[in-house]
């Protein structure tokens, strides 16, 4: 049984924590484009080179696809290199979605993710908005790397929320699949919670864990 004491605000990942991520289906999708050796720039915790500066919101959509465009002789679309970006998430599982509305019927509920401003839009879109409800039912404030300027594992990004929220690392739980992010926020006294793949999180509803 897992336990935690004196929580008061939940900080959620979104990858791999909340929605399904299928980075081969992505990496598939832009091999079909003509990128080879797509690889080295894409895993599960962490994007590098000119992905990462979109995840950071160093540079905006129509930039990024002009540097996927470098890595192809193929003439590509806007939609076609969207769509196979956006061929990485899959779904949110209801019963994440209906978990995070009762949580916050007695905890703070917050995301934080490392994303972009093509991934999240298209998330909110089709995940949220078109499920007719909005994303601020699920959550009380979203902290998106890409509009922040920083990403995970910085320091300076847990440091920016415990600043905005205005509560001590303690009282909160921080749940993600990135075993760096975690020891990160570990340093400013966070709790954490390490996610396996598709793990289904019910032990949150459970009274017995804030025991």
């Amino acid at each position: 049984m897992k336990h935690f004491k004196n929580i008061s605000t939940l900080i959620f990942d979104f990858g791999g924590v909340l929605i399904n991520l299928d980075i081969n289906q992505c990496i598939l999708n832009f091999k079909r484009l003509g990128l080879q050796n797509f690889e080295q720039y894409l895993n599960n915790f962490a994007q590098s080179g000119f992905f990462m500066q979109l995840e950071k919101g160093e540079i905006g959509a129509e930039e990024f696809r002009n540097e996927i465009r470098k890595l192809t002789q193929n003439t590509l679309t806007d939609a076609q290199i969207d769509e196979a970006w956006c061929s990485f998430l899959l779904e949110v599982p209801e019963e994440k979605l209906e978990m995070l509305i009762e949580l916050r019927k007695k905890f703070r509920v917050l995301l934080l993710s490392n994303t972009n401003i093509i991934h999240f839009p298209n998330s909110e879109k089709i995940l949220f908005t078109d499920k007719g409800r909005k994303l601020s039912e699920y959550f009380d404030k979203c902290y998106l790397s890409y509009e922040m300027k920083m990403a995970k594992p910085d320091i300076h990004i847990f440091e920016n929320i415990l600043a905005t929220e205005n509560v001590q690392g303690s009282e909160c739980l921080f749940l993600d699949d990135g075993l760096k992010n975690t020891l990160v926020a570990q340093t400013l006294g966070i709790q954490t919670y390490l996610v396996i793949e598709h793990e289904d999180l019910s032990f949150l509803l459970n009274p017995e864990t804030w025991g």
